[in-house]
């Protein structure tokens, strides 16, 4: 046995009966922040491990022009878990403040800013996104899934409308996520990138680890192509729940049903099981079917209201939190939490 496997068995062995969860969540952008603003709620023992190969935006040219992670997604991290009470409010909304002007600010957040100033002056991402956590009083800690700066790459059909049959690369998670073609696959460069071993010790020492909900193909499935992040999640003795989108993303996942969503996340990593699917009751229309591919995984379907009453396709932190409760007391090893 591995020396960190059987150290992260012991300190599940060692912990108390009633503690909360220990909860590892993975994906990066708004899924990921969604999945955060509802966990923050149910336990006091929170990680985020997030994907790094944006190239978009803000983070995309500070990438760029200082050759460092994209801050973004780890920013929008921070921020989600930020508290309720006025001291966490105001520093997320201040983080996550994009300047207007007509020069080289124009449309740079106030958060990635810090999270680069901070990685320059410390040289240590980690120690300098636990800073930005203190400053915040965030209730958890925010980890990128590797220390390089990583490009998606997918193989589309159809990505030039002229040749539909065509399977083309495209370059860029955000190429990716707009591309108006059918993925195919998708995979990191370089493509056995580094995990960042405080992401790696998270999930074998987690009680649950939470995959989704967020753009699949460019948020979610990236962390099952960092080899020592794919061991861990395959190793550890965590639960594992996925938690589907709500609905299809334009684009990257046009068309997909949600048993095809766990059908692409299998094929990119045939040896990961899981133990619970959680997804919208009212985005699924063909429960059989979802149950069927779940059950290949070694998932069971826990169907809940989780959207937003606004219709606006987005997740309810309360209502999610309320899922996510109930999942890890029916299905969970140690329960009850409190």
């Amino acid at each position: 046995m591995k020396p960190n496997v059987r150290r992260a068995r012991l300190n599940r062995l060692g912990r108390r009966r009633g503690a909360q969860p220990k909860v590892v969540a993975l994906g990066g952008g708004m899924g990921l922040s969604a999945s955060l603003a509802a966990l923050r709620r149910i336990t006091g023992d929170l990680t985020a491990v997030v994907t790094v190969a944006d190239d978009g935006g803000s983070s995309g040219r500070l990438r760029d022009e200082l050759g460092v992670l994209p801050p973004g997604d780890l920013r929008k991290a921070l921020a989600a878990l930020c508290g309720d009470d006025d001291w966490g409010q105001t520093w997320a909304r201040v983080i996550q403040h994009r300047f207007q002007s007509g020069g080289e600010l124009h449309e740079h957040a106030v958060g990635n800013l810090l999270i680069v100033a901070l990685w320059e002056q410390l040289g240590d991402h980690v120690q300098a996104l636990d800073l930005v956590g203190t400053l915040l009083g965030a209730h958890g800690r925010v980890l990128p899934m590797s220390a390089v700066p990583l490009e998606l790459q997918a193989q589309v059909r159809g990505h030039d409308p002229e040749h539909p049959d065509h399977i083309d690369t495209v370059r860029g998670q955000a190429n990716v996520a707009l591309t108006t073609g059918e993925v195919q696959s998708v995979h990191l460069v370089p493509n056995d990138p580094p995990a960042v071993p405080e992401a790696v010790a998270a999930v074998l020492d987690a009680d649950w680890v939470v995959l989704g909900p967020g753009s699949w193909f460019s948020s979610v499935i990236p962390h099952l192509l960092v080899p020592e992040l794919l061991d861990a999640l395959t190793e550890t003795k965590a639960r594992r729940v996925l938690s589907l989108n709500l609905a299809p993303q334009p684009g990257e996942t046009e068309g997909f049903s949600p048993q095809r969503h766990l059908e692409v996340l299998a094929r990119h990593a045939p040896k990961l099981a899981l133990d619970v699917v959680l997804a919208d009751q009212d985005a699924v229309r063909d429960t059989e079917s979802l149950q069927d591919s779940a059950k290949r995984l070694g998932a069971a379907v826990e169907l809940a209201p989780v959207a937003a009453p606004d219709s606006s396709a987005k997740h309810d932190p309360v209502l999610l939190a309320a899922a996510y409760d109930r999942i890890f007391r029916m299905h969970g090893r140690i329960g009850p939490w409190r």
